[in-house]
């Protein structure tokens, strides 16, 4: 990586996103109404809500109906039994439960508190709608790239990002859900250090560290930030989708 001076510039005015949105061309608009012209080597991080949202993967939980598992894990949780039915739906495994916490493996791998079901930020008086991850959230960040790059004829790179929990320490932090055009996750393993000696395991999680960093300007409330451009960042690696960062099952020495 060979980046000395890195610029993030949140994007204004980008409207609330409803399902079926054509959201490259809001960014777009956002990107212009900034002034900013997208280069090669460009990163835009773009915010999961607003990527749910216009792909439609919102849930009303008045239609939804409980399973015995679900009103079970809910009446151990305190949760609603409906929010639980969903939040199984989105899952291959319960990985902690406990009063007001569930802690789910993803069905793409993401652990996460309740597999990343969530109803902040939807719109009001929509007090019944929860909104769901991305299916594919590499195949939509590899959308808005084609779509953007056919735009401005440059190379870009998107990120969509969301607020994970971290073992061990407290607070949440921007990581990257899904990623097209940035090397998502680069090996030092090899690389010497500063007397020489050769890194024997270390992996820097890029997409993490731009995302996280993008999301000091999203915010976590009522900002209304949907959108970070970020420019002069520069990395010698592959450019690989975020699944890259996931973690098999068999190498988490904690489940």
């Amino acid at each position: 990586m060979g980046a000395t001076r890195v610029t993030l510039t949140a994007l204004a005015g980008v409207p609330l996103v409803a399902a079926g949105d054509d959201l490259a061309g809001l960014l777009a608009t956002a990107l212009r109404r900034g002034d900013i012209a997208p280069e090669d080597g460009d990163i835009l991080v773009v915010a999961q809500k607003v990527v749910s949202k216009a792909e439609g993967r919102l849930v009303d939980l008045a239609r939804v109906v409980a399973s015995p598992r679900a009103i079970a894990l809910a009446k151990e949780t305190g949760k609603d039994p409906r929010l639980v039915e969903i939040i199984l739906g989105e899952s291959s495994e319960v990985v902690r439960q406990r009063q007001d916490i569930l802690i789910m493996a993803h069905r793409l791998g993401f652990v996460m508190a309740n597999a990343g079901v969530d109803q902040s930020n939807v719109a009001p008086g929509d007090t019944e709608l929860v909104l769901l991850l991305p299916r594919d959230p590499d195949g939509s960040a590899a959308a808005l790239k084609a779509k953007l790059d056919d735009e401005f004829g440059a190379n870009l790179g998107v990120i969509i990002n969301d607020s994970f929990g971290r073992a061990w320490r407290n607070g949440v932090v921007g990581v990257a859900l899904g990623a097209a055009g940035v090397p998502s996750l680069r090996s030092l393993i090899g690389s010497p250090d500063l007397f020489g000696r050769k890194m024997r395991v270390t992996e820097v999680a890029v997409a993490d560290e731009i995302a996280a960093a993008a999301s000091l300007l999203m915010g976590e409330a009522a900002e209304g930030v949907p959108a970070v451009h970020v420019r002069g960042f520069a990395c010698d690696a592959p450019a690989v989708a975020a699944a890259a960062l996931l973690r098999p099952k068999e190498m988490d020495l904690f489940r």
